[in-house]
């Protein structure tokens, strides 16, 4: 059994104060990918126009992610220009060129269409709703989600929620969704229309689970190169979901280890521009800073 992701497949130029690149590798669903094959065969769905380079992709290829749900139609690909300042939670976008991504509509392979997990990437709802009616049911459907959606499409959002197991979103969608300050009650929230879990991801302040009735925090990993924030969340739900698959179940324990490796692909993520860095990432590497992780929180009283 395999993940399945359904989202954007994209190419971004970025600039940082720490340097400028053009029409790298991105979208939701190849930073998902590439977080989440280092743990678990992965399914994609998404759409790229004829211009793009398909060999920017060979790495997931060689993990043996499946990539044959995402079509290649005519016309020029999704593409993303955005600038960082100091401040690199909050990017200034420059340009969004959406090509054939403005048409698509998912086409979920029959081979695809019994996942044991299913991220639906921060797409339009309308189109992660026509995705639950293409696929038999999951064993743990994530979706995540954006700003932009929240406010206009609410409607057909909160029909998605009451449809999903794990809602992943930042601190500030879930404020904006939920109109509550405080976290837990926002996530309680979110929790008494459909969703079981709540993840609230706090960029370089860490991440916060939501499950049951009960409150996981993991901190943000300490980075000395931090080049490129954009990714990082989907790198956070590949690390999550890969970790789910490869562990076999969702109890309370996994899901709070999850939220570990999650948070260190997430900071992966960030050090390189694009995908870079993870793509030549190692399971021992991830496996070395979990156990960093795990020196940084664990302490005993006396």
């Amino acid at each position: 059994m395999s993940i399945l992701v359904v989202g954007s497949v994209a190419l971004d130029s970025l600039e940082t104060p720490f340097g400028k690149v053009t029409d790298v590798v991105g979208g939701s669903a190849v930073h998902f990918s590439a977080s989440a094959s280092l743990f678990a065969p992965v399914q994609v769905v998404g759409v790229v126009g004829d211009d793009f380079p398909s060999e920017k992709l060979a790495f997931l290829k060689e993990r043996e992610v499946d990539l044959s749900g995402v079509e290649t139609v005519s016309g020029e690909s999704f593409r993303w220009s955005g600038r960082y300042t100091h401040d690199l939670s909050s990017p200034e976008t420059l340009e969004t060129r959406l090509g054939v991504f403005a048409d698509f509509h998912p086409r979920i392979p029959p081979a695809f269409q019994s996942p044991e997990l299913l991220f639906l990437g921060n797409i339009d709802p309308r189109l992660q709703l026509e995705v639950l009616e293409q696929v038999g049911d999951a064993g743990l459907v994530t979706c995540d989600t954006m700003n932009y959606w929240i406010d206009g499409s609410r409607n057909e959002f909160m029909e998605l929620l009451g449809r999903v197991d794990v809602l992943m979103a930042n601190d500030g969608e879930i404020r904006q969704l939920t109109g509550k300050t405080d976290l837990v009650t926002a996530s309680r929230w979110v929790q008494e229309r459909g969703p079981s879990h709540v993840v609230v991801k706090k960029g370089e302040h860490g991440a916060v689970l939501f499950h049951d009735e009960e409150i996981f925090f993991v901190p943000g990993y300490p980075l000395k190169d931090l080049n490129d924030p954009t990714g990082a969340g989907d790198s956070f739900a590949g690390g999550f979901l890969g970790f789910l698959h490869a562990a076999g179940d969702f109890s309370a324990e996994s899901l709070r280890c999850a939220l570990v490796f999650g948070s260190a692909l997430g900071s992966f993520a960030v050090e390189d521009f694009g995908v870079s860095r993870l793509a030549r990432l190692g399971r021992e590497e991830v496996a070395h800073r979990v156990r960093e992780f795990r020196q940084m929180t664990q302490f005993e009283i006396n």
